[in-house]
């Protein structure tokens, strides 16, 4: 299976799991439960290096990036550096106790894995985290520089995604439970229904389906934020491009105008440009043209998260324009 995703920055990302602080939460009181009852559903050191083919990549490497951010480590038998460098992030898998899985993929028995990652060479070192890979470096690489690279994956997978990684038991049977299929979540049939609608286009069927879980939980992250997305799809749905950003720029006192060109200059990934735009609405404003523009500019805060320092700097330049 292809990845879904070569970049964990992008904004209207629907396939991908964001999690907030409260799935963040009970990820660490599973994880924590999971070490008082003696390890049950742990895995053995040993289960954190795996190795990977074409055959097991879904399960071994999509589905467990829901639980546990996946390192991938393209090397070969004949390629030097993937010597001095495989040795290393082994190691680091195990320290890092269970914050991440390294997977090792022999690229000369998995080039159809090789080309749908787009490797020209290698060592090359990618990550997954909830269905999404990345690209972390390739090449050589200190052993400092990687830590630094493993502790912002684990930031990104734990604040963004409340993805805490897996429980380890140093007396747990090697392969006992790191074959355990994903468990299930109670709204994943909802939350599945909602990601087939949304790959098959239907935005409203993604809506109601995002809608019956908040209806039962309002908090649920994942429905929240998927909810946020569809929605502003929703919203851009039909938009002349080229009409709405020529009527912003001429009309630029206009709040409906200026949101309906932010709306999509967000769809289109230009995060900056989108939050820069309503800000200088909301200065250009007042009333309840001002009230419109700054909920509009909350609501795509929450599409891309409140963590990400694009958000946080717009909140301070929001604070600055309001004040």
């Amino acid at each position: 299976m292809q990845p879904r995703n070569m970049s964990m920055s992008g904004v209207v990302d629907l396939a991908a799991v964001k999690a907030a602080q409260e799935a963040k939460t009970k990820a660490e009181q599973a994880r924590a439960e999971a070490a008082r009852q003696g390890g049950a559903g742990a895995v053995s050191p040993a289960d954190l290096v795996i190795d990977v083919d074409e055959a097991g990549f879904e399960r071994d490497v999509l589905q467990r990036s829901a639980e546990v951010p996946v390192v991938i480590d393209f090397w070969a038998e004949w390629c030097q550096p993937c010597k001095q460098l495989s040795p290393v992030l082994e190691r680091l898998a195990v320290e890092y106790d269970g914050r991440i899985l390294l997977a090792k993929i022999d690229v000369d028995a998995n080039q159809m894995l090789m080309q749908q990652f787009g490797i020209q060479g290698i060592p090359a070192v990618f990550a997954v985290v909830a269905g999404q890979a990345l690209p972390l470096f390739q090449g050589a690489a200190d052993e400092q520089q990687i830590r630094q690279t493993l502790d912002q994956l684990v930031q990104v997978a734990e604040q963004r995604f409340g993805i805490t990684g897996l429980a380890v038991d140093p007396d747990a049977e090697p392969g006992g439970a790191a074959t355990d299929a994903v468990r299930e979540g109670p709204y994943d049939a909802a939350l599945n229904a909602a990601a087939q609608a949304l790959d098959a286009g239907d935005l409203g069927g993604a809506v109601r389906a995002y809608q019956s879980v908040l209806a039962d939980d309002p908090a649920h992250p994942e429905a929240k934020l998927g909810l946020a997305q569809a929605e502003l799809l929703q919203r851009v749905q039909g938009m002349d491009p080229q009409k709405v950003r020529q009527e912003a720029a001429e009309r630029p006192k206009d709040a409906a105008a200026q949101i309906a060109a932010a709306d999509l200059d967000l769809v289109g990934g230009h995060v900056e440009d989108a939050f820069g735009r309503l800000i200088e609405t909301v200065q250009r404003t007042a009333g309840d043209d001002r009230e419109a523009v700054r909920l509009r500019l909350l609501e795509l805060f929450e599409v891309v998260g409140p963590e990400d320092p694009r958000v946080v700097g717009a909140r301070r330049a929001l604070a600055r324009a309001l004040f």
